[in-house]
This record gives structure tokens, sequence and C-alpha cells, in this order.
């Protein structure tokens, strides 16, 4: 099995239909880029894998567990699907460390003194070892979406997702941030990422999926997908990019 099945999913919201039939298999350890123009669908798709978004029609599996909205299944879902936003979501009464320990201590009754050598461990991940016991307020915003991915990482995650995680930095931060999932994928990480960063998906992604009015328009290798673009929406994007 794939670690990620998509198959034929629809999805709409009133008389909108923003996905229309989407099917994509993601294997272990591979590394699938997103990129579109806003509204194509992107987003929407990758909360839809995490199962914040109710699917219409056709089936998502991941980490083999079947997407539903059946409680039980979603929590058995989260322990094994990291997600990332663009937004931090820290909370900021509590210490990076105790952010971070927060998730395996209530869902999966990890034990103080493990969960804390956990969200260490996970620190030292994302280049952040010194920061335990500081407030999020004190950080800058790279290291702030740093620590919200050694908050998912932390979980063990056998999928990470991430929504357009740098969108909200400047370009130093956008860098660390880049470093840091450069890194996971070196390591095997499953990631799936909507990104606006070209060059990341062209030299990091394995797999690069082109999305245009809610389809999936374009898709393959990274490198060749960059290189040679089948369609003239594509081509137009990339040229718009490169600009």
């Amino acid at each position: 099995m794939p670690a990620v099945l998509i198959d034929d999913v629809h999805k709409r919201f009133g008389d909108l239909e923003v996905l229309k039939g989407v099917s994509l298999n993601v294997e272990s350890g591979q590394v699938v880029a997103l990129i579109g123009r806003s509204g194509s669908g992107k987003s929407t798709l990758l909360r839809c894998i995490n199962g914040l978004e109710a699917i219409n029609a056709g089936r998502i599996e991941v980490a083999g567990h079947a997407v539903d909205q059946d409680p039980k299944k979603l929590r058995e879902l989260r322990k094994d699907v990291g997600i990332v936003f663009q937004s931090y979501n820290l909370f900021p009464h509590l210490t990076v460390g105790q952010n971070i320990m927060l998730s395996p201590r209530i869902t999966q009754n990890v034990p103080q003194d493990k969960a804390a050598e956990l969200a260490r461990e996970v620190l030292a991940q994302v280049g952040l070892s010194e920061k335990f016991d500081s407030y999020p307020d004190n950080l800058s915003g790279g290291q702030q979406q740093r620590v919200a991915i050694a908050r998912s990482l932390a979980m063990r995650p056998k999928v990470m997702l991430f929504d357009e995680v740098t969108s909200a930095l400047d370009p130093e931060l956008t860098g660390e941030v880049l470093l840091v999932m450069e890194k996971l994928a070196k390591d095997g990480m499953t990631m799936l990422l909507v990104t606006h960063e070209m060059n990341f998906a062209r030299n990091v992604a394995s797999t690069t999926v082109f999305m245009h009015q809610g389809k999936i328009w374009e898709s393959g290798p990274s490198q060749d997908l960059f290189a040679n673009p089948q369609t003239p929406e594509l081509r137009n994007f990339v040229t718009a990019g490169t600009k």
C-alpha cells in the first residue's frame, strides 16, 4: 500500500466544487510538492488528507488509516499524520518544551520525563536545542515555525503535511525552515507540502504535482516537470514564478 492513497476525491463548499476528482499515490519516503495558483485546491486537498475537511466523494487512506469523520478514527489517524500550517499555533503561556510535550502526554500517555526527553530530541532535530525553556514570544517567526515542526515530529508521524509553512516569513527565516524540511526529506520522512518555493519543489521534492482548477493538471519527477512543462498552464505558472 502507498503511504497516501487518494482516489477520485471530490470536495465541495456549497455550490463551489474545489476538488474535482483528484487521484494521487504517495509512496513511503517520497516527498511530493503541490504547486499551483491560489484557489487551485492544494490546501483543501491537504486538509482532506488529515480529516480536517470531509470529502464528498472518493476515498483517502493514509498510513493504513481510511480517512473518515468518525472521531475515534480521526484520533488514530492523527497519531500517524502530522500537519504544520502557515500559522504556528503555539500556546504563548507554555514554554517551547511544554508546547512539544503536550500532545505525546495527552494522546499517548507518555510520562513527563520521557516526554521531556522526546521534546529535547526533536528540538535538536530542528536546531533549537537551547530553546527548551523559552517562550514563543521570545522567538523569531522562523524559530516558532521550527518549533511547530518539532511538535509534529514528537508524535513520531509516518507522514508529514506542510501547508505553505514559509509564506508568512521573510527570506532569511524562510531559508532556515526550508533547511529543516530538506533534512527531514533526506532522513526519509514521507512528506506532502503545499509550497510557493519553486526552487525547493524542484530540488528537494521527488515529485511535483501541479494543480489547476481543482484537478491534477500535470505531475511527475520534479526536475523533469520544471524543465519541460507539457501544458501552457504549467508553462505560464513556472515562467511567472521565475520572474
